[in-house]
């Protein structure tokens, strides 16, 4: 039988990130000049059109870490309830825009209002699920990233079609406000606070957590700060920095490739959300079996692999559109595909009063990537009118964040055989 914490905290997680996950990437589709008048109305070249796609990730990385420490210490319901209204005003003030820089202004405020969402949800996570579930755990939870593209690309493809980007990007970013009353009454931050659960199975939880929780602390007492002093923290924000630039600086600029065909923007929208069915597989996939393994390192380093290859191999068949684009459908799944296994890491080696503010100051700083990719790309498109070059640079990049996963320490494996699982 299905445990509650599995049918109530993971589904309204899930579409509550997938809502934030569609503010930050139906401007992709916004910004092809194909199907849309966008970067027409806001007088916008390709570099400005990189800077725009990138310019949420420098407000998103302000507040993670604050968001990881008030998680734990206040309340991740609370937090992310105050999040969900900010970020919606401000996804309704990217279709009010009438400038290039009224969009931007919007776009980083966009980002600085859903900069705690990310850490605080994995702090919800890690109060829910024990060790043995949790890679499980964040990976459904992660299927909004794929599935917010592969479920809404052919809506936003229509909605251009039809409406324009304003009324496109006004009516998506209004999804927060209806969003926000289920995520306040289906949402308790620890089992104890819970009512619709047994007794039974709350006192074994929160047993079964403070007891992961105890193995992790050191035997002598250690100041906070540095506890965070630990280099296996910027080898993970290395590698987080090549991630993010490979899934956005792609996710940017994967129209482009697009362009040699005369798709309807409704054809765009299937062709840009079929990848990311693709991930959704590859991720319940590589993150069932690091559960299923213990392991952790291996299966962020294979799925990395797969996509700096993959994407490469883009770039040389891209004379035959097909072809290319099947590799392209196995380069976007590494970034995404590996986060379960790669967020299991802190959670599994670090005290429980250091993993929170960790994964937000990894998450924030890596995601300087989330700028930096589409950035790049649309400033080396400019210069060598192809993506080529870029795309060649962003799979080297997932190449070296392979190796660097075979530095960061081993999950230590705690079985419980009673554990109620999914």
């Amino acid at each position: 039988m299905i445990s509650q914490r599995w049918l109530r905290i993971i589904p309204v997680a899930l579409v509550m990130y997938t809502i934030s996950y569609v503010d930050r990437t139906n401007v992709s589709l916004a910004l092809d000049p194909k199907i849309s008048s966008m970067m027409h109305d806001l007088l916008m070249d390709d570099r400005m059109k990189g800077e725009a796609a990138g310019i949420f990730f420098l407000g998103y990385v302000l507040l993670q870490m604050a968001g990881g420490h008030l998680a734990g210490k206040w309340s991740a319901k609370k937090l992310v309830s105050l999040c969900l209204i900010f970020w919606g005003a401000c996804a309704v003030a990217c279709g009010l825009a009438k400038t290039f820089h009224q969009f931007e202004i919007a776009r980083f405020l966009l980002g600085v209002s859903e900069s705690c969402v990310f850490p605080a949800t994995l702090v919800l996570l890690a109060h829910w699920f024990p060790s043995a579930e949790r890679a499980r755990a964040s990976a459904f939870w992660n299927l909004c990233q794929p599935l917010a593209v592969a479920a809404s690309a052919p809506i936003t493809g229509w909605l251009l079609g039809a409406y324009g980007w304003q009324t496109m990007l006004i009516l998506e970013g209004a999804l927060p406000f209806i969003w926000l009353p289920i995520w306040w009454f289906f949402i308790a931050d620890r089992p104890r606070d819970a009512k619709w659960i047994s007794d039974g199975e709350k006192n074994f939880l929160e047993t079964t957590l403070e007891r992961e929780a105890a193995l992790l602390e050191p035997p002598i007492k250690i100041p906070f700060w540095q506890r965070l002093a630990r280099w296996e923290i910027l080898v993970m924000i290395a590698m987080n920095f090549l991630h993010n630039s490979a899934a956005y600086g792609c996710m940017a600029f994967f129209t482009d490739g697009l362009k040699s065909k005369n798709f309807s923007p409704v054809e765009y929208g299937w062709l840009f959300a079929a990848p990311y069915v693709v991930t959704a597989i590859v991720m319940v996939l590589n993150s069932w079996h690091s559960d299923k393994t213990g392991e952790r390192r291996g299966h962020v380093a294979l799925v990395y692999t797969l996509s700096g290859v993959s994407l490469i191999l883009s770039v040389l068949t891209r004379e035959h559109f097909w072809l290319s684009y099947a590799f392209m459908c196995l380069a976007i799944p590494g970034p995404f595909a590996a986060l379960a296994p790669f967020w299991a890491i802190p959670t599994e080696t670090l005290p429980r009063n250091v993993f929170g503010p960790v994964i937000g100051l990894v998450n924030s700083l890596g995601n300087i990537g989330g700028f930096a990719g589409p950035y790049i790309v649309g400033w080396l498109k400019t210069e060598y009118h192809s993506t080529a070059i870029p795309f060649n640079a962003l799979g080297i990049g997932m190449l070296v964040a392979a190796a660097l996963a075979f530095l960061l320490p081993k999950s230590a494996r705690i079985i419980h055989p009673k554990l109620k699982s999914n």
